[in-house]
């Protein structure tokens, strides 16, 4: 396949990168700097008045319809935006799961009216949503959610407890996944539901994670109120509601993150050899490490290409998309490792002042154990891989036929 821009991509890109050329500056070493330095909510603010611009140039929902404030063209071009943007310091994070998979799932399931309540404002950077699937109980297994809603007249009273939501501090809404029927199988007793998130009864504690930050957080629900009409989907058929939200965070989390090969690499003609001769690059050990990153990431980059293929097609990428995080995760990790183990004594600095590359390979390697879990872990995207890609037989499953409140559990 020709993997070069049509004249009508090539114009779009020019338009893409112009708007981004007004709005936001290049990466560099001095504009990250100062992106670590704000605080949260300037952050924040920073992040939805860009959101606000983008939305007004038409950059914001490419692919959504445009009843829906998007420009209804195909999936590519979103590639397209995508590729330009990552060039540039964008404040985008705050958004990535609400516009990537939580309200896309609205806009697949919700009814017109909850459709014109919510898309908009949410395109337009007014609110934010996050994600609440997983549990202290139900990770990678998200089926096994405990988290309970029961019917009240026109309402469900929700009780229980998620974990790992991102910026469920700061959102305004979320899509809750909960368990509205234990008498069945754990994956069609379920329900989904959209929740605001400032509702009487919802308690989101933020955790403070190794790198020092607190994106992460624990969720409490103490009979919290939920109308009926906020129901995405038919009462206990949330798992296929839930199907469509994971098939798109797995796209979104399968990205590169930190400092890759050509970081490493400058380091390393600065960095001396551990054994004394010369700069590190001229190490054979690492030379080794440096040649295996590369192939790793060329072979991801080729990789790729299929989804690109089926994007250009007007197809839904299969489940290869799980191959990257796999890759990019592990790699990341053992690049950062790399680094901080070849600094000696000094790897314990984890000071941006002092630390090469103002610790960014300290921050790598403390936010990967993380990313190997978010949207599945290593060992679920590889039994995906394994039964979807491969054609391997599946797991057995001791849970298959039986009602969830019979399902044996630790005292």
């Amino acid at each position: 396949m020709d993997f070069n821009d049509t004249p009508e991509e090539a114009k779009f890109r020019g338009e893409a990168r112009a708007f981004l050329e007004a709005n936001l500056q290049l990466k560099s070493a001095e504009s990250e700097r100062l992106a670590r330095k704000l605080k949260p909510l300037e952050y924040l603010k920073a992040a939805k008045e860009y959101q606000k611009r983008k939305a007004e140039a038409g950059f914001a929902g490419i692919t959504w319809a445009k009843e829906h404030g998007g420009r209804g063209l195909p999936p590519i071009y979103a590639v397209i935006f995508n590729q330009e943007e990552a060039k540039f310091d964008a404040p985008s994070a705050p958004f990535s799961i609400g516009l990537g998979m939580c309200v896309p799932t609205v806009i697949a399931f919700a009814d017109e009216a909850t459709k014109e309540r919510y898309v908009a404002k949410a395109l337009r950077g007014e609110e934010i949503w996050c994600q609440l699937f997983s549990e202290p109980g139900a990770g990678s297994d998200v089926a096994a959610s405990k988290t309970k809603a029961v019917r009240d007249g026109d309402d469900w009273i929700v009780n229980g407890q998620k974990v790992w939501t991102t910026g469920a501090h700061f959102s305004d809404f979320g899509i809750l996944l909960v368990r509205t029927n234990p008498d069945v199988e754990k994956h069609k007793g379920l329900t989904m539901f959209i929740v605001d998130m400032k509702s009487p009864g919802v308690e989101a504690r933020p955790i403070h994670q190794a790198s020092g930050g607190r994106e992460f957080n624990e969720v409490y629900f103490t009979d919290v109120r939920i109308p009926d009409k906020n129901r995405l989907g038919e009462p206990g058929q949330g798992w296929g509601v839930a199907l469509v939200t994971l098939m798109n965070e797995r796209l979104a989390v399968g990205g590169s993150y930190g400092p890759d090969y050509k970081e490493i690499f400058e380091f390393a003609r600065e960095m001396p050899s551990p054994t004394g001769e010369g700069a590190l690059i001229q190490n054979e050990a690492f030379r080794q490490k440096l040649a295996d990153w590369i192939v790793r990431a060329e072979g991801y980059k080729l990789a790729k290409f299929r989804t690109m293929t089926a994007l250009s097609k007007g197809q839904t990428p299969g489940p290869e998309s799980s191959i990257g995080k796999v890759i990019n995760a592990n790699q990341m990790m053992d690049i950062a490792n790399t680094a901080i183990e070849t600094l000696d004594h000094y790897g314990i600095i984890n000071d941006g002042d002092l630390a090469p590359l103002e610790g960014a390979f300290h921050q790598s390697y403390m936010f990967a154990p993380g990313l190997r879990i978010a949207g599945g872990t290593d060992e679920i995207l590889k039994n995906i891989i394994a039964e979807r890609v491969l054609g391997l037989p599946q797991d057995q499953r001791a849970d298959k036929g039986v009602a969830f409140k019979d399902l044996p559990t630790g005292r």
